[in-house]
């Protein structure tokens, strides 16, 4: 279980009702709502771990419609700004927050819902420790109904190849918390996703040397918990 919540890496502004806003957040939405947009159709529902400040759930929920989007964290002044941009939202399709601690084979509420068609988490697993990771591709198996999509945003390293500025983000993160750094995708991520029932969709290349990545949950899987 994660012993702390997690960290920004970033300064974040305020509103006076609360929202939050992570410059981040601001540079990566567009390419974030197009990469999603090749698999949101129709009406979707979508759990995300680790919302932040919530903005991608409000820009994205704005510019897609049928999109149900439901917030969670574990950080309380993350929730905090969650629950300010639903208070915000006029959609009526922005959901939560939900207390949900990823490192755990039980997530609250989100255990009891009807089976997800996406569960999205954008910059977590490098800036948590490593069993943050591990449970969240767990709950994907778990909670994702057959053929729906684990999307995974944020840097990563493939086959043991890193790009020079994730190699130093890396360095960084690491500096600041051993637990904490840029994942492999193919080495570290790959049979996480294939022992939670989950299979390698696609992967799409963003701006900054991020990716988008897909898993997609095959049919009738039965997804072993941890044993503590």
């Amino acid at each position: 279980m994660v012993d702390k919540p997690p960290a920004a890496l970033e300064d974040r502004g305020c509103a006076q009702d609360g929202r939050r806003f992570s410059p981040s957040a601001a540079r990566n939405r567009e390419p974030v709502r197009d990469a999603l947009a090749q698999v949101l159709d129709g009406t979707v529902h979508l759990l995300e771990v680790a919302s932040g400040t919530g903005e991608h759930g409000a820009f994205l929920t704005a510019g897609l419609p049928g999109l149900s989007w439901t917030y969670s964290d574990i950080d309380p002044d993350s929730l905090a700004s969650q629950r300010a941009w639903q208070g915000a939202d006029e959609t009526g399709r922005l959901n939560g927050p939900l207390r949900i601690d990823a490192s755990t084979d039980d997530w609250g509420s989100a255990e009891t819902a009807p089976p997800w068609d996406v569960i999205f988490s954008a910059n977590m697993i490098h800036i948590a420790p490593w069993p943050a990771a591990t449970g969240l591709l767990r709950g994907a198996g778990r909670l994702l109904q057959p053929g729906g999509y684990l999307i995974l945003y944020g840097p990563f390293a493939r086959s043991g190849a890193i790009a020079p500025s994730n190699a130093a983000f890396d360095e960084n993160l690491k500096s600041r918390n051993p637990d904490w750094g840029v994942r492999d995708l193919d080495m570290d991520i790959l049979p996480l996703a294939c022992a939670s029932g989950l299979e390698l969709f696609a992967v799409t290349q963003m701006p900054a040397n991020n990716l988008t990545v897909f898993f997609r949950r095959v049919q009738a899987f039965a997804v072993q918990l941890s044993v503590s």
